[in-house]
């Protein structure tokens, strides 16, 4: 098959121990899966009704970028996330499915552009502008599910230029990875090189340029980068 234009190239993903990377299909995110960090954003958490959103493939950095700071923003957050990669998929998958959809694991950044989300709040718009934009979606290598699984008393915690800014367990997820694809699965055809991004913990704050960040998922993936 030919095309009129140039085809893009796949998003991907290196896999610790691996020359194989894995490619990425669709990038899902769950929004206010951490209390403290709901109520740092002024919000609430209805554990009925998990709140998603999207954001594009090509958003993700990988292999330890530079990220650009983005334009039409002043106030550029961070939110550190496991990042769940699923080698399976289907529609309504029950708790069991779900296990077994997941290839592996990593941590990432849920870039935000804070401004325009407040922007969006308080005008009952989308929040497209505000979180899916170009380079939004730092993302480390992946860990094997079958290498390495993540623990309820895993730590993650984000540090900027040696500073700590978040931290927390994994134990304070609202809702489990399981939870997320099980419900996600409603709503979408989960298929494989779809990744989820879990929520953040509390802490969320501004990102300048020059800054350089080290995420960790303990015991399973590290990112580093620089924002220029």
């Amino acid at each position: 098959m030919t095309y009129i234009i140039e085809t893009p190239a796949i998003p991907s993903l290196p896999i610790y121990g691996r020359e194989e990377r894995f490619p990425v299909r669709r990038v899902f995110c769950i929004g206010r899966n951490y209390a403290e960090h709901a109520r740092e954003m002024g919000a609430t958490v209805d554990t009925s009704a998990p709140m998603f959103f999207c954001k594009p493939a090509d958003a993700v950095v990988t292999d330890g970028a530079d990220v650009p700071y983005p334009q039409a923003t002043s106030d550029l957050h961070h939110e550190v996330e496991m990042v769940v990669a699923l080698k399976s998929g289907g529609h309504d998958l029950d708790a069991v499915q779900a296990a077994d959809a997941i290839f592996g694991y990593g941590v990432g950044l849920d870039l935000t552009r804070r401004d325009l989300q407040a922007i969006a709040k308080a005008k009952s718009h989308p929040w497209d502008v505000a979180k899916a934009f170009d380079h939004s979606a730092p993302v480390s290598a992946l860990r094997l599910a079958t290498e390495a699984t993540p623990a309820a008393d895993t730590n993650i915690t984000l540090h900027i230029n040696d500073t700590l800014r978040q931290q927390g367990h994994l134990s304070e997820m609202v809702h489990s990875v399981v939870d997320i694809i099980v419900s996600l699965s409603k709503l979408f055809e989960l298929k494989p090189g779809d990744l989820i991004f879990t929520g953040t913990p509390a802490g969320v704050a501004a990102l300048q340029r020059g800054d350089r960040f080290h995420a960790e998922l303990k015991g399973i993936a590290t990112l580093d980068g620089r924002i220029v």
